[in-house]
């Protein structure tokens, strides 16, 4: 008896369903790495007379060339004396734009070349004076270019209205200057302070 009553202990211990282990935890979510935001766009495609995209007329040489980089040709002459005042393309400029710093300060921004940037009139390189004069009306005043005949000449407006001194030295003065080659159209622009009067580079 003992003997048939082990064999139907164990039988009945064999068809017995096991006792399942707990599932483990559902594991806790990894919080994804925050990813860093892009950085604000540049805009470089607009030229004011107090600067163009992050350069500020009147800001050191050292933020200028934390904002673009340094001179993209540095082998080249920048200016007769550059500690003084010296004209370059920073690195990251668009290819025609040039600074010019004068006593280590950013005194003035110009579009050469084939530079495809425009004023915030909406005029740049090729550009007609017909148009140039029509954009800025009576703001604008006209003068005989240094070099060439006409058609060439100087449009020249200031901020704040026409200025009666026939050589603007106020440092505070800010205003844009359209040099017109001798096909009547825009062959440069100057943007910043004072030396936008400049008709040779920095002098």
């Amino acid at each position: 008896m003992k003997r048939i009553a082990l064999i139907a202990a164990l039988a009945f211990a064999a068809c017995s369903p096991t006792a399942e282990a707990p599932a483990p935890a559902p594991a806790e979510p990894t919080p994804a790495a925050e990813t860093p935001a892009p950085a604000p766009s540049v805009t470089l495609d607009v030229l004011t007379a107090d600067g163009i995209g992050p350069l500020t007329i009147g800001m050191t040489k050292d933020e200028v060339v934390a904002a673009l980089g340094p001179d993209a040709t540095p082998n080249s002459v920048g200016g007769p004396d550059p500690d003084s005042c010296e004209e370059f393309r920073p690195e990251r400029a668009p290819e025609g734009v040039l600074v010019m710093i004068e006593q280590g300060k950013l005194s003035r921004i110009s579009l050469v070349d084939l530079s495809t940037v425009k004023t915030d009139k909406g005029f740049g390189i090729g550009d007609t004076s017909d148009a140039v004069k029509t954009g800025y009306g009576a703001e604008a005043k006209a003068s005989p270019h240094k070099y060439q005949d006409k058609p060439a000449e100087y449009i020249t407006w200031w901020k704040g209205g026409l200025r009666s001194e026939p050589y603007v030295q106020d440092e505070a003065a800010r205003g844009v200057v359209y040099e017109i080659d001798g096909t009547g159209k825009v062959g440069a622009v100057h943007a910043g302070g004072p030396s936008i009067q400049y008709v040779e580079g920095c002098a």
